[in-house]
């Protein structure tokens, strides 16, 4: 046994203390402006349905739709590997886990439209619109959700809301009373459901987002809600909600004026792309204009807890089966697309829509789930390997088995045999505290 190395040091522990109480203020707005990711399940999707069109039967037909478009247009593995370039073995699982998923659970997010979807004829439409969701809503959630491993279903898709209109001044009052109207109802039926999520759309000025707050407030000290209770989500659609007139991101604003209750940021496609003056016949989510913005948004959310969601095609598969093998090809590239730039949530406009969706999400799971299972459980077992990771990676691939989970393209047996790491121990590493994920790359 050698002999033991002296330690000597030149700085008096007061140093250490007063660096650390001049940073004090520092660490607490880390603290408060990065919490880090909130851990739990973000939905692959958010489904878009007009107020006077959403009904009881609404999730089960779309679920319905998409099934009966597999059954003309694909009937089986073979033919959806041909479609969309699939090997074999992957459209064999690939496959069958979609149909599962549409049977199971069609829709992950459901948000019924009351800007620019809705067509109602009035106010008092408006009204009857808003206080019918409510309640559709409020029974669909006591009829319990399905669980994306379970079997089954229940009558609610995970998360379930509206977008009302915006804080502009022409329509402001109308989406105030909206919101109003159908949080009201919803007390009324039973309470405010986990699932639910607000959308407030076109976002130009971090004063809406500030104003939308308020509003919020109001309603909870109306009804003696706990304070923080209602959160909502950020549709950025205009350029001046990325790029304001002073050469800010304004975006990075908007979370600060939402005052932790943010739990989202939506890029909204084609009133983004009108809004810089690209043409309709290239509005698209793959469009430079888009990447910009998307990027902007994916920083200015980092680190926040706030999640950042990509657009919608307006390629519908209807018609011809060519027409809709074309439309799921550009859908399954746009979703794979996505998700390799970290945007593991999008839009959906149509029932046909979903089953490329699925299958976009499915085959970028299981195609990486191995390699990202290995790689954990060589680190979490200090057992090396052809790749040195730290954990900041592990962090991201616990994240990736872990969205892989909840969406229905892993199942959680396979992950524990292939990681021998539990649920808890996916989630301990997929969301350390930031102390501890600093102190472990010391």
């Amino acid at each position: 046994m050698g002999q033991q190395e002296k330690v000597s040091t030149s700085l008096a522990g007061a140093v250490s203390e007063g660096i650390s109480a001049s940073l004090a203020a520092v660490d607490a707005e880390l603290d408060r402006r990065y919490p880090g990711d909130p851990g739990t399940r973000q939905p692959v999707h958010t489904v878009y349905v007009p107020g006077n069109v959403f009904d009881a039967g609404t999730i089960r037909s779309w679920g319905d739709q998409a099934l009966a478009a597999l059954d003309e247009h694909a009937p089986d593995a073979d033919s959806f590997a041909e479609v969309l370039g699939l090997s074999h073995d992957l459209a064999e699982d690939v496959y069958g886990r979609v149909r599962a998923k549409l049977e199971r659970e069609p829709i992950e997010d459901l948000r019924v439209d009351f800007e620019d979807g809705y067509a109602g004829k009035d106010g008092a439409a408006e009204d009857a619109d808003a206080a019918r969701t409510a309640r559709l809503i409020s029974e669909a959630y006591a009829g319990g959700t399905s669980q994306a491993g379970g079997s089954g279903g229940g009558t609610a898709a995970p998360y379930m809301g509206i977008r009302m209109k915006c804080m502009e001044a022409a329509v402001r009052d109308r989406g105030i009373r909206t919101t109003d109207v159908f949080l009201t109802g919803l007390l009324e039926h039973g309470g405010l459901p986990d699932g639910l999520v607000l959308t407030l759309p076109k976002v130009t000025y971090p004063e809406q987002v500030s104003a939308f707050v308020r509003l919020l407030e109001a309603f909870e000290k109306a009804h003696g809600l706990d304070e923080g209770r209602l959160g909502f989500e950020i549709q950025i659609e205009t350029s001046q909600s990325i790029l304001a007139a002073d050469g800010t991101a304004a975006v990075a604003r908007m979370i600060g004026a939402a005052e932790g209750r943010a739990t989202g940021l939506h890029y909204g496609t084609f009133d983004y792309s009108a809004c810089l003056g690209v043409s309709a016949a290239y509005q698209a989510s793959d469009h430079p204009a888009a990447d910009h913005a998307k990027a902007v948004m994916q920083v200015a959310a980092a680190g926040t807890g706030v999640r950042v969601s990509d657009g919608s095609t307006n390629v519908l598969p209807v018609g011809s089966t060519e027409h809709v093998h074309e439309a799921w090809r550009l859908h399954y590239g746009l979703t794979r697309r996505a998700l390799a730039r970290a945007y593991y949530q999008g839009w959906d406009m149509h029932p046909a829509h979903i089953p490329t969706r699925y299958a976009a999400v499915f085959a970028f799971y299981r195609e990486g789930f191995e390699a990202a299972a290995k790689r954990l459980s060589a680190y979490a077992n200090h057992a090396g390997g052809d790749v040195m990771d730290e954990p900041a990676t592990a962090k991201a691939l616990s994240s990736y088995l872990l969205r892989g989970i909840d969406c229905g393209a892993l199942d959680t047996a396979e992950v524990d045999a292939l990681t021998g790491l539990s649920r808890a121990d996916l989630d301990r590493f997929a969301a350390p505290r930031r102390g501890d994920l600093t102190a472990t790359a010391q």
